[in-house]
């Protein structure tokens, strides 16, 4: 089969080169998926931008290829989910190995009713193929510029002020906004002197596409310490063009460019596909790092997907968290340049997306210290949960080799309760998708403020659109019965589950508008949370430092503790499984 071509994106002199300057309000650094997203989101709009990205290329290598539920809705309403879902590997269920061994699996979207597939394998280079696509279909509100490298930034309280090296030479270019989606290596961070902050990971990967027939099935397939790579970890994806993605833990002493050369990449990939005949299509070797910039907001430099935070790439929420970022952002940002919203609104955007990437670092560091355990206690309780989940079913949801990406709650931003049974959203929450006659919700709802009006009828209100539906059906069950106002990115603004007048949703909306009501968290610890991975992560915390005999006593007390809480019928379960395990060392 032949091979993706690279060819060369088109070139042309930038107009200021001639003295002729740009109008375009906002400036986006960097055309990979998320700074496309950005400039579509935003014409669609009517929001004009200028795109500068160095490359002549679209990104070489599958890179991000695991494109989940969410950020394909968020394709959807921009026109460009077609193309990728006809394209792309779908999938839904994942499945963990020990050695040769099955211990869990995993459906995530057990449920019917929904337009978009719970995730999708595509590499990196069809999403941007079909995202530039997308931008020129757009005409003269969107202006791709390759082979422009920024390198420097300014910025004053009226705007911003960009240099860029073309071949044809160096020009400014202002603009009222800038957006950097520029990377994990940002120019335009390094530019306003700001750093990461966050724990680097020591371990690395190797990564690598290979083409091959093979009857694997469209799934998620992870390893913990496999027979063909022994004492490490391994995954295998899917994609397009009978093209299967392999990741490799390698150790903390790999030397990349060892682990690069084919005669030492053909041998692990020949063990991990059993010997099937293959070709590498593309290899690299990696090291992670879960981190973020303190604030996305930076006067009139506004930071997305991995220029303001990066995650380790188990779990998918690098490229994903990065296009939610934007989702975020482009309706804000367009509101406030036309003049309908004060700069306020844009604050908010860094409080919902810190929220946001604070819970993608969390999730994934508690992913990497369960598969790369920094210490003999980790190691230990991350073996024997291995050993005991095929004999205690209860205990295989705590195995952890990548949480998947998910759409994130702000509700928590906005001191929402838990939800009750007649309001089954919070605001805050992003709103599900659902049958609706023909069609579905989300598309009904397109990316304007909506006013959903379950069972009863919708006031009239200036600048939302009222959308009725049936008390009865897959709608009602989501959503619940009463007024349930969405904002432009399909999240949640406010529940009225008893309805409401007109006066009291424009007011919600002038809220929304306004910047008002979104409160700040502080960053969350490994420990933080209700869920069985905080628990996990409270455990280890528990453990760390204490000598081997100090280790066993905490161990013992809880044990004893949690046998008098559990009650009699899940000791003895537990008891047998863990004694069942014990007979087979």
């Amino acid at each position: 089969m032949a091979r993706y071509d690279y060819g060369p994106l088109p070139y042309r002199p930038a107009p200021e080169l001639s003295g002729t300057a740009s109008r375009a309000p906002v400036v986006i650094v960097g055309a990979g998926p998320v700074g496309l997203t950005a400039a579509i989101d935003l014409a669609r709009h009517g929001i004009a931008s200028v795109v500068v990205d160095d490359g002549d290329k679209v990104s070489v290598g599958s890179r991000a290829i695991c494109w989940a539920k969410r950020t394909l809705e968020i394709f959807d309403r921009l026109g460009v989910a077609d193309r990728m879902l006809a394209k792309g590997i779908t999938w839904k269920v994942g499945r963990l190995f020990h050695g040769d061994r099955e211990v869990y699996s995993f459906d995530l979207l057990p449920e019917a009713g929904h337009k978009m597939p719970a995730f999708i394998n595509l590499q990196q280079y069809y999403v941007e193929e079909y995202l530039i696509d997308r931008a020129r279909e757009l005409g003269n509100l969107i202006d791709l510029r390759f082979r422009s490298r920024v390198t420097d930034v300014a910025q004053t309280e009226a705007g911003v002020t960009v240099t860029v090296a073309s071949p044809d030479g160096t020009y400014e270019l202002g603009a009222a906004w800038l957006v950097a989606c520029d990377g994990s290596h940002s120019t335009v961070r390094r530019r306003l002197g700001l750093a990461f902050e966050g724990t680097a990971f020591e371990d690395r990967f190797l990564i690598a596409d290979v083409e091959m027939k093979a009857d694997f099935p469209s799934e998620r397939r992870f390893w913990f310490e496999p027979t063909f790579h022994p004492g490490e970890t391994a995954l295998l994806h899917k994609q397009p063009d009978d093209i299967y993605r392999i990741d490799l833990q390698l150790g903390p002493d790999a030397d990349p460019e060892v682990e690069r050369r084919p005669d030492v990449v053909r041998p692990r990939i020949e063990k991990a596909v059993a010997g099937r005949p293959f070709e590498i299509d593309w290899v690299s070797v990696y090291s992670f790092r879960c981190a973020r910039l303190a604030r996305f907001v930076h006067g009139r430099v506004l930071f997305a997907g991995d220029a303001a935070h990066v995650v380790s790439p188990f779990g998918a929420r690098g490229g994903n968290g990065g296009i939610q970022d934007v989702d975020n952002l482009a309706w804000k940002l367009a509101a406030v340049i036309r003049g309908e919203a004060p700069p306020a609104l844009i604050e908010t955007y860094d409080a919902e997306r810190v929220h946001a990437a604070d819970e993608n670092i969390v999730n994934s560091a508690r992913s990497t210290n369960f598969m790369s355990p920094r210490n003999k206690a980790e190691r230990m309780f991350r073996d024997e949960l291995l050993a005991v989940s095929s004999h205690f079913p209860a205990a295989r949801p705590l195995i952890n080799s990548g949480r998947l990406s998910r759409p994130a709650s702000l509700a928590p931003l906005f001191g929402g309760a838990p939800p009750g049974a007649a309001a089954p959203l919070r605001p805050g929450d992003p709103c599900p998708d659902a049958p609706l006659g023909e069609g579905w919700l989300l598309s009904a709802l397109g990316g304007g403020f909506v006013l959903l009006a379950v069972g009863m009828p919708a006031p009239v209100v200036e600048g939302v659109t009222p959308l009725e539906v049936s008390a009865c059906g897959t709608i009602a069950e989501r959503y619940g019965r009463g007024l349930v106002l969405v904002r432009p990115d399909q999240h949640v603004a406010a529940v009225w589950p008893e309805g409401a007048s007109a006066e009291t949703v424009a007011a919600a909306r002038d809220a929304v508008m306004e910047g008002r009501g979104v409160h700040a968290l502080p960053p969350r610890a490994l420990e933080d949370g209700e869920d069985a991975d905080a628990r996990y992560a409270t455990l280890l915390k528990l453990h760390r430092g204490l000598s081997e005999e100090a280790s066993a006593a905490l161990n013992a007390r809880l044990v004893l503790a949690m046998m008098a809480a559990a009650g009699p019928a899940v000791t003895k379960e537990a008891l047998e499984a863990v004694g069942a395990t014990m007979e087979t060392r």
